[in-house]
């Protein structure tokens, strides 16, 4: 065997040894896999303490581009808005998606209101205590016309509850290397308000009551101690 040919046989032993370590280290199990399947029609009540659903007010919907998009991402999608028995309303959308080892920033909010014409303002991250832990969430204010529209959000991977952005996409990364492919959700609360403070205050409340009325395994889906996924973050 030549030279040339002895380096073009090494060459292709090389590559086709770097195409199987790429498979083998490729993720491959589902976290979603390894519970029990749900659907969000029915694991999120639609009444519970002091709310009901209100079929007269409607979320934000995606322009038909990005909802194409999200239908190629997520598994489940919900969007209902609750009144309460002070005719207070808050509209919750969740988008569910058995394979998240892509980067959801697209869905974000930020995004989806932009897309529909809405100015985006007083972005800022924090906590939402809830009787069951701590959720890192983002608050944000969307404007568009008399619409003041105040937002509280957050992101899971996995189950874990994480920033949106460089630590969702870390989290979505280290799942990848055991080997797993994370499943996640994201959770919008909105309310059209003056009032931010008082808005966010409701959506809080709101919250609160939803966890309270979910049992612990459905609460692990929000990103709350979920039986079997790691300790969530402090903030």
């Amino acid at each position: 065997m030549n030279s040339k040919l002895r380096r073009a046989t090494l060459i292709l032993l090389l590559m086709l040894a770097a195409a199987g370590l790429a498979f083998a280290a490729k993720p491959r199990q589902r976290v979603s896999e390894l519970g029990p399947a749900f659907v969000l029609e029915t694991l999120v009540p639609r009444q519970f303490g002091a709310w009901r659903v209100d079929e007269r007010v409607l979320p934000v919907i995606p322009d038909p581009s990005a909802r194409a998009l999200m239908e190629k991402i997520y598994s489940q999608t919900l969007a209902r808005t609750y009144v309460d028995t002070q005719e207070r309303r808050i509209m919750l959308t969740i988008a569910y998606g058995s394979d998240q080892s892509d980067d959801l920033q697209v869905h974000k909010p930020e995004v989806c209101y932009a897309a529909q014409g809405f100015n985006i303002l007083n972005e800022a991250r924090g906590t939402l205590e809830t009787a069951f832990g701590l959720l890192p969430v983002k608050r944000l204010l969307a404007q568009k016309g008399a619409r003041n529209e105040p937002i509280t959000y957050w992101v899971t991977v996995g189950g874990r509850a994480t920033p949106a952005g460089l630590q969702q996409k870390l989290e979505q990364l280290s799942y990848g290397l055991t080997g797993k492919v994370p499943d996640g959700m994201l959770v919008r609360v909105s309310s059209i308000d003056r009032d931010e403070a008082a808005a966010y205050k409701a959506q809080a409340e709101f919250l609160q009551d939803l966890l309270g009325a979910l049992r612990a395994e459905e609460r692990g889906r929000f990103g709350l101690a979920r039986p079997g996924a790691r300790s969530q973050p402090g903030g």
